[in-house]
């Protein structure tokens, strides 16, 4: 089954074909870093009409490099959820489009849920059941994974997700958008020794996340110091190590909870070299195994949702004629297809 899978949920136009007999014949992301960057971050307006502009294009750039007619595409899967809406519609009226000019069936898919199958596109991929943490600009979530669609959240943020505060954390220490990675790379500069943060919600059961705290945190002495580019550095590493450190804790307390040995890491801050150190140490001291996809499928990208997209189409699954998105839409809300 030839599948053609669009995302549009935030700042990234992903687009990609997957073939169920041969796996991912093409992908094509367009990054709107360079639109956003005079604003600091995202502005909803200006990333619905770029991808109006770069979904199509795209989509004939990977026909073309996969040699794929577009008659030939068996089903199409877009990003219904959650995300921005305006760039969420896009995604979805093109996709239905698509789908009624080609007399094929479509399917609206959860993003975090293409996040957190990204891994089934490597030559490893996991076997099922697993831990799943899910860290991206958005979202944090640790996820107990029985199969597509069988999610039990053992934990989620309470206020800023992890990337979220990467971001914000940036921003106010005056590094360039997107903050998170530019904080990742001054951070390898700084000291660890210097400041040490607090790890939030660590002093309490259970595997639900709080960051805002720790920004805050951050925020206050960096106000204290002199605007050196070593204070600043230093900053940088306390920040990344408290966060890398949390996560690692809560990983810790979900796997043992749930008595699984396989960690899927995905979404944006699972590029993070740290978290990814951490986590390896991690699992194999517990005599598990940490699975993440390639760097490039870390962030948005169409591959993962035509991936997830032909899971639920080759269960029968299909969206009625309607145009409908879910900014909002809670992941263990999905229907299991395993």
């Amino acid at each position: 089954m030839l599948i053609l899978g669009i995302e549009t949920s935030c700042d990234e136009t992903g687009v990609a074909l997957y073939d169920s007999g041969r796996g991912l014949l093409a992908h094509a992301l367009h990054s709107q870093v360079d639109l956003h960057a005079e604003y600091g971050g995202v502005v909803p307006e200006l990333a619905s009409r770029d991808h109006v502009r770069k979904t199509l294009p795209l989509l004939r750039e990977i026909c073309q490099r996969a040699a794929v007619a577009p008659g030939r595409i068996e089903g199409v899967a877009y990003t219904r959820g959650p995300g921005l809406i305006g760039a969420l519609l896009v995604g979805a009226a093109i996709g239905r489009s698509l789908a009624w000019a080609w007399r094929v069936p479509a399917i609206g898919v959860h993003h975090m849920e293409g996040h957190l199958l990204a891994p089934m596109l490597e030559p490893e991929p996991p076997a099922f059941p697993f831990v799943a943490l899910l860290v991206s600009g958005g979202h944090s979530l640790l996820v107990d994974v029985g199969g597509v669609g069988r999610y039990r959240i053992l934990g989620e943020s309470v206020d800023d997700a992890a990337g979220e505060a990467f971001d914000k954390t940036a921003k106010l220490l005056g590094l360039p958008y997107p903050g998170g990675p530019a904080l990742a790379e001054l951070a390898e500069r700084g000291d660890p020794r210097r400041f040490t943060f607090p790890r939030p919600m660590t002093d309490r059961p259970g595997c639900d996340f709080s960051f805002s705290g720790l920004k805050t945190a951050a925020i206050n002495t960096w106000r204290a110091l002199e605007p050196t580019p070593e204070n600043r550095a230093d900053v940088a590493r306390a920040f990344e190590d408290a966060v890398v450190e949390t996560l690692a804790i809560k990983c810790r307390r979900a796997l043992k909870a749930t008595r699984l040995r396989r960690l899927v890491v995905a979404g944006g801050v699972g590029a993070n070299r740290r978290l990814r150190e951490r986590l390896r140490e991690l699992t194999a001291e517990l005599g598990g195994q940490v699975y993440y996809p390639r760097l490039e499928f870390c962030t948005d990208n169409g591959a993962m949702i035509a991936y997830a997209g032909w899971r639920r189409l080759a269960a029968g699954q299909h969206e009625a004629t309607s145009i409908e998105v879910m900014p909002r839409w809670p992941l263990d809300s999905l229907a299991a297809v395993d």
